[in-house]
């Protein structure tokens, strides 16, 4: 088991290069760390970051030091934040249920959907991950100890592992383990657990650590407007609308929409949420056994359930909000894992069928996505033949072991039917998947544009004109560490702007993001078999300048951005050059015509 889920993690974690959104920014982040001397506040392009405590940002910056600027030396710590997940949750499962459920549980939270992109993904949420199941491990330890020493180490485990999710990702941490233990004691009217100076003593520890960081970021420049944003804005501002500047505004972003987390729960438990639904009838059917057994689910619940209610009613959502929660789920998973050969009905016998046929699917689906997404990765003989024996390798291992699981639970094997699955998604994710990121890769490659925007302004002042953070972060990367910023959205404001630097600095060139997608070959040709009409696409490097058929008093790009924008026609600026990744993002390099006319 351990070996297929670390081949998967590696896969997704060191096999890849940066994808949008987020992982280019967090790249620049942790590569500005790396070489920043005043490291308590993040940097971004430069320019102060502040939606985040920086551990997460000094651990992948001293990963980029020691092994250079990849991006699977970046996201190298993941690895290590994903092996303590698994560890921390299966160990409160062992403790609480059994050997077999602490491994069931600890496969659980490394493979739901939600969870492994947590896992993979170059962001703090892995290490927050990571520090909230230590969390709840030791507020476990700590909440059902028998001893005052047991309860003592379990309590302080808690309150170490808080601080280091806090210096990784905010308060945000403290979320999960507050409303488990909260609920616990309610649910199960142990109001004495409030008073026990072994809960307390720990949150020297804890304080310890979080002011000694909030200290350094005070007495440094601007020191309380950064906290202001670090605390305020970005973390009551998630949750409600707060009085800030609109670029602060983080309550307009990732709207909620009522039930979403509801909605889209099966997909974050994907695809074990067959394996869910008859856990949860199974702890139902079950609720009148011992105290013990009754804890471990009363546990679960009180870790998954309260959280998710809470998100619901926030002013933002997104998926990874809900990932610490996830450890809940695991461990109910765990809990029904554990008995399933001595004490399970049809609906658990319906749910592993159910779940191998799901596999069954989506090896085909995979299959497809390999054959259609892969071909432009076939760019010789060599490689035609690896990206052909390791898919198909992962396919035909995926396709048997869900075969197996069928078989197994046909004759009551139960626990070598919930192995087989394992096996089938962990071949999915490292032969297919491997080979897909290879083409992927290709579409996000944002490093080769800003490397051909450092060629073609070279001895050029670059101006980025309306960047979102995603551009900023790969030209400091790869282009130009000083460069000029005309904030967006673009406008007459920000085109005013735009006119009155170039005035001043006659030379700039500036870069700008085009609208709309350049389509790959394969997509194309996919659309015009299925009768789709085809997007408009151009060549990467084109320098042609049709910008006497462009309006000058268009404000925002037109939509067929093989014409000059409008407003970079009003500024005396032409297309320099266009640069395309295909199925990905659009830019151009725009100079000025008196610069043009001068040389």
């Amino acid at each position: 088991m351990w070996l297929a889920l670390g081949l998967s993690w590696c896969v997704g974690i060191l096999g890849r290069g940066y994808w949008t959104p987020d992982e280019p920014r967090e790249a620049d982040i942790a590569w500005r760390m790396s070489w920043q001397p005043a490291k308590a506040v993040p940097l971004l392009a430069g320019e102060p970051f502040c939606e985040k405590p920086p551990l997460a940002y000094w651990v992948a910056g001293a990963a980029i030091d020691v092994f250079g600027n990849d991006a699977w030396a970046a996201r190298l710590p993941n690895v290590l934040y994903a092996l303590v997940t698994a560890l921390a949750v299966g160990l409160i499962a062992r403790r609480s249920a059994g050997s077999l459920a602490g491994l069931a549980a600890a496969a659980a939270i490394s493979t739901f959907l939600l969870s492994y992109q947590v896992a993979i993904w170059l962001a703090t949420d892995a290490p927050l991950l990571a520090a909230v199941a230590v969390a709840l491990w030791g507020l476990y330890t700590g909440f059902y100890a028998m001893s005052t020493g047991e309860r003592l180490r379990g309590y302080s485990c808690m309150h170490a592992a808080l601080a280091v999710g806090f210096l990784a990702k905010s308060a945000a941490a403290w979320m999960v383990p507050a409303l488990t233990f909260f609920t616990l004691v309610v649910w199960e009217r142990r109001w004495r657990e409030l008073l026990r100076w072994e809960l307390y003593l720990g949150l020297i520890l804890q304080a310890v650590l979080i002011l000694s960081w909030v200290w350094v970021v005070y007495v440094g420049p601007d020191g309380p407007a950064h906290l202001r944003v670090f605390f305020w804005n970005n973390l009551v501002g998630r949750f409600a609308h707060v009085d800030a500047p609109e670029e602060l505004q983080y309550a307009a972003a990732h709207r909620n929409t009522p039930g979403k987390y509801f909605i889209e729960l099966p997909a974050y438990l994907w695809p074990w949420t067959l394996l869910v639904l008859a856990a949860a009838r199974g702890a139902w059917r079950r609720r009148q056994e011992p105290g013990d057994r009754r804890s471990m689910v009363r546990f679960a619940a009180a870790v998954f359930l309260p959280t998710l209610c809470v998100l619901s009613i926030a002013a933002t959502a997104r998926n990874i909000y809900l990932a610490p929660a996830l450890a809940g789920v695991a461990l109910l998973l765990g809990w029904w894992a554990e008995d399933l050969e001595t004490a399970h009905d049809r609906w658990d016998l319906r749910a592993l069928r159910g779940t191998s046929i799901l596999l069954l699917l989506m090896v085909a689906v995979v299959a497809a996505a390999v054959l259609i997404v892969g071909r432009e990765s076939w760019d010789g003989l060599h490689a035609r033949a690896a990206y052909a024996a390791l898919s198909l390798s992962g396919l035909i291992i995926a396709a048997g072991c869900s075969l197996w699981s069928l078989r197994a639970a046909g004759r009551g094997q139960l626990v070598r039917a919930l192995c087989a699955l394992l096996l089938a998604y962990c071949a999915l994710l490292t032969g297919p998947a491997s080979q897909i990121y290879r083409s992927v890769d290709t579409w996000q490659d944002l490093a080769s544009i800003g490397r051909a925007v450092a060629h073609d302004a070279v001895d050029r002042q670059l101006i980025l004109f309306a960047p979102d953070e995603t551009t900023r972060a790969f030209v400091d990367l790869y282009t130009a560490t000083s460069v000029d910023l005309i904030p967006g959205p673009i406008s007459p404001k920000s085109a005013d702007r735009l006119r009155a630097h170039l005035a001043a600095t006659p030379r700039s060139v500036v870069l700008t993001q085009l609208p709309g997608r350049t389509e790959s070959r394969t997509l194309r040709e996919l659309k015009d078999w299925l009768g789709l009409k085809p997007r408009t696409t151009t060549n990467p490097r084109t320098t042609t300048n049709p910008s006497t058929t462009a309006n000058p008093s268009a404000m925002t790009p037109r939509p067929d951005s093989d014409l000059t924008p409008g407003w970079a026609v009003a500024a005396g600026l032409h297309v320099a050059h266009r640069y395309a990744l295909p199925n990905g993002r659009r830019y151009a390099l725009l100079d000025s015509d008196v610069a043009t006319a001068s040389r």
